[in-house]
């Protein structure tokens, strides 16, 4: 058997195998002319390229032998049955309304090819309304799927996220508006074929968002634990979060842009510009609990990588601790620290939440599953101060290098503002416990507007006193996490086809 040109191909990172044709004008060796005909098997691979950026190439090897060529075939693909990774079935919603309106168009061009040429069976629901995907996934037996995926952008994932987490703590008979429930790991993964507006999510634990790519890493079988955030209010839960929590300045970004949802992605520029104008600070208090099981901080330069030995690290200190005194005991003894001033923005991120604008994101060391969220206090500076935090986001300096900034790695935390205290003195007891008195020596004239809105996940949420606990590593990705460097496959291992032949 000989190889076609210089090319070494991992065994895992094979898509498919199949009899060719052999094509005539490829006799290029001489020594082939001879020969009465040739047998041929093509192997789908997975080629990678600049910038994270995934291709499907492939390789054919001939001979002359046609039993030795079948051999080859049936041993290869057998090897690819062996991948107990891969996924088999999967269910597919597309959001055809999300985004620029290709995610149909983007799905039956660039990745159902794919999928069919790596065998994989499909059921595919286009939603026609919101919280379609979300209804369907309590209904549906979802326990013959090998995964779902979601084509749309970051609100599309976040509907199927609760849908089938919120399946699984009703199938367990977990009580989602507890917000001390240890609440139960989903091992159904989740794809995302990026066709949204925004693509953080994906950005963020794939390294770019191109459909191709996110299809292909969904056919080898990549599997990423993610931290869930879920947010209750006075013991009834609201939402659940993986990116980013935003009060302050993201929050009023999203409430204006929701009002102009006609201007397209354009109006993400335009509420931005208009709320860094208008300069609002927001005053409460804020009440977490340290995460002390984690080995980084959000101050090192240790950024989460494919298979991140922090999150590992984190994941088996988290469990440990748990199984030595339990959640709730831990909880309770556990200290709290208390912060309250005037905010101009309070962020949570269970993520970088990288993005091609801001390609280190909010808190560029954060870890996708490490049982911890990076707490991200901007209190009130002047305009120009402000404006020299946000473009450090988009360049290589140290975002949290200012006086003005605070930043903390937390698995908990509480917020209730100063409205909220003054008037619902029975918000939560044991805010009230630990919060104490507001400082009452400024009217309330001082803040321009009283309340903000929290963004959550790009989803807006009223409430302005709000309690947020991280689950470590509650959801399964079909991704990887983002690789180091992108080699090409002249530097693969050679534990590859190419071995084998």
């Amino acid at each position: 058997c000989v190889r076609a040109g210089n090319c070494f191909v991992p065994i895992s990172e094979i898509i498919a195998v199949e009899e060719t044709e052999f094509n005539k004008k490829q006799r290029n060796i001489g020594r082939w002319h001879k020969m009465a005909k040739l047998h041929a098997f093509t192997v789908h691979y997975v080629k990678k390229a600049r910038n994270h950026r995934w291709r499907c190439s492939d390789v054919t090897f001939w001979c002359v032998d046609e039993p030795i060529c079948n051999q080859w075939i049936q041993a290869l693909k057998e090897i690819l049955e062996m991948q107990k990774s891969r996924p088999k079935q999967l269910l597919v919603y597309i959001n055809p309304y999300g985004g620029k309106r290709q995610g149909k168009r983007i799905y039956e061009q660039k990745v159902a090819p794919l999928f069919s040429l790596a065998s994989i069976s499909t059921d595919v629901v286009i939603t026609e309304h919101a919280n379609h995907a979300k209804d369907n996934l309590s209904e549906v037996n979802i326990y013959k799927y090998d995964g779902v995926v979601c084509v749309g952008g970051d609100g599309m994932f976040s509907e199927v996220m609760h849908g089938l987490i919120g399946r699984m703590q009703k199938d367990s008979g977990i009580d989602q508006n507890n917000p001390k429930a240890s609440l139960v790991q989903c091992n159904i993964r989740i794809g995302i074929i990026p066709a949204g507006s925004t693509d953080c999510i994906c950005y963020s634990t794939v390294g770019i968002s191109d459909p191709v790519t996110s299809a292909l890493h969904i056919i080898v079988g990549d599997c990423q634990p993610m931290d869930v955030s879920s947010v209750h209010h006075n013991n009834t839960f609201l939402k659940y979060s993986v990116s980013l929590l935003g009060y302050g300045f993201y929050g009023d970004i999203l409430k204006d842009s929701e009002k102009k949802r006609w201007m397209g992605p354009m109006r993400y520029d335009y509420s931005g510009f208009k709320t860094f104008l208008s300069h609002h600070y927001y005053e409460g208090t804020i009440a977490y609990q340290p995460a002390k099981h984690t080995h980084g901080s959000p101050r090192d330069k240790e950024r989460c990588r494919t298979g991140c030995y922090i999150c590992k690290k984190s994941e088996k200190q988290l469990a440990e601790q748990h199984k030595e005194c339990g959640l709730r005991h831990e909880e309770g003894e556990e200290e709290w620290k208390v912060i309250k001033g005037k905010f101009l923005a309070i962020n949570a991120v269970n993520m970088s939440c990288a993005c091609p604008r801001s390609p280190k994101g909010l808190s560029p060391a954060a870890h996708l599953a490490d049982g911890s969220a990076d707490l991200i206090l901007v209190r009130k500076c002047s305009r120009f101060d402000f404006l020299r935090y946000l473009v450090r986001h988009t360049n290589q300096d140290d975002q949290f290098d200012f006086p003005f900034v605070d930043v903390y790695r937390v698995k908990c935390f509480q917020f209730t503002s100063k409205l909220s205290e003054d008037n619902e003195s029975n918000v939560m007891d044991i805010g009230k416990k630990r919060f104490g008195q507001f400082c009452r020596d400024h009217p309330a004239c001082c803040c321009n507007i009283v309340n903000s809105t929290w963004n959550c996940d790009g989803e807006t949420l009223d409430s302005s006193a709000i309690e947020v606990r991280v689950h470590c590593q509650l959801i399964k990705l079909f991704a990887r996490g983002i690789e180091e460097n992108c080699k090409d496959e002249a530097a693969y291992s050679r534990s590859s086809v190419e071995q084998l032949l």
